[in-house]
């Protein structure tokens, strides 16, 4: 059987592809994508001591990179940005990654982990409420329910912790710079396509990120860099960002912005899973019993037919 190229994409699917499979690709992207981001938590400890602004712009560079790399070997089109186009692109890059990582950085600096996470663990919410006041159209009552499960699922696989309120203002930073991160791409999805949206966002973090870490860290704060931080920034560009977004952005394209906001639920899971063979800490009752429910709410909000 002959397959065709997702436009903008390259994925390559069956051309008489029912609703039905694209929403099943779509959430088999979203999962493996949010199982990459959960990776992250893994080589984070490792990087306590660098220069983090400095090593995500390093970061973003690697991934614009392989971007490009990706490109020239499956003849991938990178699409050039339109008009308003360049200013959604800035949105995405600008809140959803650098602003982003400010929040994490210095949020975690007022805050226990676990506080930013839970702000993370929100975003089903937010993506799932959003477009639908933007538009005016009520969403569907069970992506709205399957994103309250989810999100209370993800509080408690994460767990709570002790803040102050500069902590709790950059954990509400976090959670909007997180949904912004998809909701910003989705109305330029369609014309460029999870590629040109990944990698236009990408290289203009690395500019963004390079002026944070030039102010904040010193312009030599790159020569600090050691072996372990340098393999740490490769993996976060090649799996946490080139493959990760790739996935997302064609997740968010097939199944529009609430229902895949539900797969960002997988992160806490797959971060606590990951936990397991890395530093062998076995989950307890309660990563259990969230993860659980982190199942029940994917059920929910998935199963529920896609309007229109």
């Amino acid at each position: 059987m002959t397959t065709e190229a997702l436009p903008d994409t390259g994925v390559p699917r069956e051309p008489a592809a029912t609703p039905h499979r694209g929403m099943l690709l779509g959430i088999v992207f979203a999962a493996a994508g949010m199982a990459c981001v959960g990776s992250s938590v893994a080589v984070s400890t490792a990087i306590t001591d660098a220069p983090l602004f400095t090593l995500q712009s390093v970061r973003y560079a690697v991934a614009a990179a392989l971007l490009l790399v990706v490109a020239r070997v499956t003849g991938w089109r990178v699409p050039s940005p339109r008009r308003r186009e360049w200013l959604w692109l800035a949105g995405v890059a600008g809140a959803g990654l650098v602003l982003f990582n400010v929040g994490v950085v210095r949020g975690v600096a007022h805050a226990e982990p676990a506080v930013i996470g839970v702000a993370v663990a929100a975003v089903p919410m937010l993506l799932a409420i959003v477009p639908a006041v933007a538009t005016r159209i009520l969403p569907a009552r069970g992506v709205v329910i399957g994103a309250t499960v989810v999100t209370a699922g993800a509080v408690l696989v994460e767990g709570f912790g002790r803040t102050d309120a500069a902590g709790i203002g950059y954990a509400l930073l976090v959670l909007v710079c997180e949904a912004g991160f998809t909701l910003l791409a989705v109305p330029v999805l369609s014309r460029l396509g999870a590629f040109g949206v990944s990698f236009h966002s990408v290289w203009m973090a690395t500019a963004g990120m390079a002026v944070v870490g030039v102010a904040t860290e010193g312009p030599a704060a790159v020569t600090t860099l050691g072996t372990t931080d340098l393999l740490a920034a490769l993996h976060l560009a090649a799996v946490v960002t080139t493959l990760a977004f790739l996935l997302w952005f064609t997740a968010v394209d097939r199944l529009g912005s609430g229902r895949a906001g539900l797969l960002t639920g997988v992160v806490p899971v797959s971060a606590a899973a990951l936990g397991v063979p890395l530093d062998g800490v076995v989950p307890g009752p309660m990563v259990w019993l969230g993860t659980a429910v982190v199942a029940a709410g994917l059920v929910i909000g998935l199963s529920e037919r896609r309007r229109g």
